[in-house]
């Protein structure tokens, strides 16, 4: 009931806000991310150490928080330090804007000491004036970027089988998912549908809000805590409450379908227009799942709503954070790593919190790469072996792939294909857009169409969801045709269309030559008069091949052209950063989620329990999903340690044994695609089985990462605005940190480089092996090593280049234990330059 309260009040207050910001809006108001100089709770001991200030109330704390599974709850000291930093934002603002409008919308605390807050340019031009502020960034936005998948990555036979089975896959661990929120009616989310009982974990601290349209009871021991984040959203004033709800309820479709992905139930039963796809599973069917809803269908998100969405999470306990969203832009300032979201991630990881985030759709150009920082693992999207296809055969013989979810036409018979544009009722214009799509019936002559395949046009406006193939289907129903081809619009350029399904025969021709060639058909069959030139027949004949058994001799994964490449950007002048993204791939294209009741994100599946969906959203949370797997099994590994053994173990190549291929044009992806590099796929496609017998770890540090932040030229004054902490003497290198990957943007003659394996394995003896990449000469030293369980060896790699050259090119360095372990890790050399 108090959370119900405290939700409704803050509505309430926002709403307010909402009404007075025309006036305000005159003064050129806009939202600020502020940071203040003492820490955050997350490092409040050694915080408090610094400050100066002798107030014995406070509490320190645990001075062992280093994981989030140990992390102290229910503190009842009479001034907690989450109160004391709150006490001290707010005495900032009141003095710094004394008698000045200006409306606080969140307190960060947990990861971040700071707030968001509604000011001019002028207000924020003071507060910066203020000593105990660090940093003001202006607020920016931020957008979104499965039956069969568990069994292409093994799962069943595989990791399921190490920890217990399905019905206890990810058992204890909590999934914290930053997104459009959550249906909690849905199957895959139920308490109840395992064997083995859930029990929330004890470290989970998080609430369920209870709104209107997320009633009390809507969480319980699988779906644990769900909030929701819109204060930023709701002062600009462009949150429409009719559609995106101030409430966790799913109205997109997209967080309920990467909840489901990451962990939902095993055994929910995909039912999609009435015909049965099969099961579906999550990677982590007994994770728990927390949702932090701070995107919404009509606009998106911002980055002072998705920062406070990740304070809480952080503070909640939750074990992983999984991000299938993307700033909109590259971050300014001297270093893409160097922006809310991202710092507060590092604060997440230093408080034990493996962070999961989509690559981005932006691909497949070069640099073009959404997730930056490398204590963020980047995960990329790969297609896998599954496919649903169905055909069109046409009389004169030709047989044309197609895309849609849908029966065929009966036997072998033959139907006459009809346009919509050639069967009008005499007072409709044939020019009419809305006609060739198939949208209106009552302009269409149901005498000609009758018994016959009906013919539409599939144009943009079916990718903007002005049009859909459901009002179509309806329309072909209304003139009694027996099934529907779409052919594409020559203006529908770079859009992946997936299977839709369809309740009659019907398919989409998804190429714009394969259009091409249907049209040329049609219209070469059609007779008509010689003097009117009305059409007197219809000489087209086709037959629908169905599509709802699907195929699974797919060449996967490879890496789909829309998943955003690397080198990792690490400024906005597109210089190249010493760090591998992606990390890896997994599988993003073509997946069966969970579909909320209310989605609206894609109109195809609308009213739907399930849905197929395409980009690196869905890749995201297959690798939070196996993350926690790894953590149910090694619940002290680091964020670094978890992120090494997925990408250690990850495969360079295809299930035929091939090497893995990337696309690399928008249209005829296949007739481009070429062996795909690390800064397509990283360290390759996530082996789950192998990742939890990872051998040897390369684990890293917040302070490794602290010490690269200062490393960064210039950097130290914004490292000092973010964490609160003077950069020291020591800094490091990109190159130089524990990464399971080697990379080296500018090879200027030599370069020395170090990394540490840690095993966590039985002892073992290990050979290295090693190829260059193409102007470089590598040397690894040592060559063999023995390492106990739970010893470290340090290994030595020295570049040369032997050529000059700007072309990146590639290698690999690997490590071969005599007891089965395979550690490999990528190499990559951007520019080499030899004097």
């Amino acid at each position: 009931m108090g959370a119900s309260w405290r939700v409704h009040l803050q509505l309430l207050v926002l709403l307010l806000v909402a009404f007075w910001w025309d006036g305000f809006c005159e003064e050129n108001a806009a939202v600020f991310i502020v940071t203040m100089k003492q820490p955050p709770a997350v490092h409040q001991n050694r915080g408090l150490e610094r400050l100066n200030f002798k107030d014995s109330r406070i509490s320190k704390g645990d001075s062992n928080v280093l994981n989030v599974r140990n992390k102290p709850r229910n503190n009842t000291k009479p001034l907690s330090y989450k109160s004391y930093l709150i006490r001290l934002q707010n005495s900032v603002l009141r003095r710094t804007l004394r008698g000045e409008h200006y409306i606080k919308l969140y307190s960060y605390h947990y990861l971040i000491n700071g707030f968001a807050v509604l000011i001019t340019p002028q207000q924020a031009e003071k507060l910066s004036r203020r000593k105990e502020i660090t940093n003001i960034t202006p607020d920016f936005s931020v957008r979104t970027a499965t039956t069969h998948t568990p069994e292409f990555l093994g799962l069943p036979q595989g990791a399921w089988v190490r920890d217990g089975g399905p019905q206890s896959a990810g058992e204890g661990v909590v999934i914290g998912l930053i997104d459009t929120g959550i249906d909690p009616a849905h199957p895959s989310f139920a308490d109840g549908f395992s064997t083995n009982r859930f029990s929330v974990p004890n470290h989970f601290s998080g609430i369920c809000e209870v709104t209107r349209d997320f009633p009390s009871g809507s969480c319980n021991r699988k779906l644990v805590g769900a909030r929701h984040f819109a204060a930023s959203a709701i002062t600009r004033g462009i949150f429409n409450a009719s559609q995106d709800h101030a409430s966790p309820i799913d109205c997109d479709g997209h967080g309920t379908h990467t909840a489901s992905i990451a962990a939902g139930n095993n055994g929910v039963s995909v039912i999609v227009g009435g015909h049965h796809f099969g099961n579906a599973s999550g990677m982590a069917p007994h994770a728990h799942i927390a949702v932090y809803k701070a995107l919404y269908k009509s606009f998106g998100g911002f980055a002072a709503d998705v920062v406070a969405a990740i304070d809480q999470a952080a503070e909640d306990s939750v074990d992983i954070i999984s991000l299938s969203i993307t700033p909109n832009r590259r971050p300014p300032g001297i270093a893409t790593f160097f922006n809310p979201i991202d710092m507060a991630l590092l604060s997440a990881v230093q408080a034990g919190i493996f962070v999961v985030q989509a690559a981005g759709n932006t691909g497949p150009a070069p640099k073009s790469m959404s997730s930056f920082s490398p204590w963020i693992f980047t995960v990329g999207a790969s297609s896998h072996d599954r496919s649903y296809s169905n055909s069109l055969v046409l009389g004169n013989g030709v047989t044309i792939p197609g895309v849609g979810l849908a029966p065929g036409t009966t036997g072998d018979d033959m139907y006459t294909l009809v346009a919509a544009t050639h069967a009008l009722k005499n007072d409709t214009k044939a020019n009419d857009m809305y006609v060739g799509e198939c949208q209106d019936p009552t302009s269409l002559d149901p005498y000609y169409i009758k018994g016959n395949l009906l013919v539409c046009s599939y144009s943009i406006r079916f990718v903007l969801g002005l049009s859909s193939v459901k009002q179509a289907l309806e329309t072909a129903k209304n003139v009694s045709a027996v099934g529907v081809v779409f052919y594409l619009d020559p203006f529908v350029i770079g859009f992946q269309l997936n299977p839709t399904p369809m309740y009659i025969p019907g398919l989409i021709i998804p190429s714009s030559d394969d259009s091409k060639v249907f049209l040329s058909y049609y219209n070469s069959s059609l007779v008509r008069d010689d003097s009117s030139t009305r059409i007197v027949q219809f000489g087209a004949v086709a037959r629908i091949i169905g599509g709802l058994k699907p195929n699974f001799s797919n060449i996967a994964p490879k890496v789909m052209y829309y998943s955003a490449r690397g080198p990792d950007p690490e400024d906005a002048s597109f210089a190249n950063a010493d760090i591998l993204k992606p990390n890896v791939i997994a599988p993003g294209n073509s997946i069966w989620g969970a579909w909320s009741s209310l989605g609206l994100d894609s109109a195809e599946f609308l009213g739907e329990s399930f849905a197929m969906v395409s980009g690196t959203s869905m890749a995201a949370p297959h690798v939070a999903g196996l993350a926690a797997l790894i953590i149910q099994k090694y619940p002290d590994f680091t964020p670094s340690a978890i992120g090494s053994a997925l990408s250690t173990t990850a495969s360079v190549y295809d299930k035929q044994g091939n090497p893995i291929y990337a696309q690399h044009t928008y249209t005829n992806p296949d007739a481009t695609q070429s062996p795909a590099t690390p800064f397509d796929m990283g360290n390759g496609f996530v082996n789950a089985t192998a990742a939890l017998d990872p051998g040897l770890i390369f684990d890293s540090s917040y302070d490794d990462f602290f010490s690269f932040l200062c490393g960064i030229n210039g950097s130290g004054p914004v490292v000092l605005n973010y964490t609160g902490s003077n950069c020291g003497p020591s800094t490091l290198n990109a190159s130089d940190l524990n990464l399971p990957s080697l990379t080296i943007a500018v090879l200027n003659q030599t370069r020395v480089v170090t990394r540490t394996l840690k095993n966590v394995a039985t002892d073992e003896s290990y050979v290295v092996g090693f190829s260059s990449p193409y102007g470089v000469s590598l040397s690894v030293s040592p060559d063999q090593f023995f390492i106990g369980n739970g010893q470290k060896q340090s290994i030595t790699f020295v570049f040369n280049a032997t050529l000059n050259s700007s072309s990146a090119s590639f290698g690999k360095v690997g490590f071969y234990g005599d007891k089965g372990h395979m550690v490999i890790i990528p190499v990559s050399v951007i520019s080499k330059i030899m004097y």
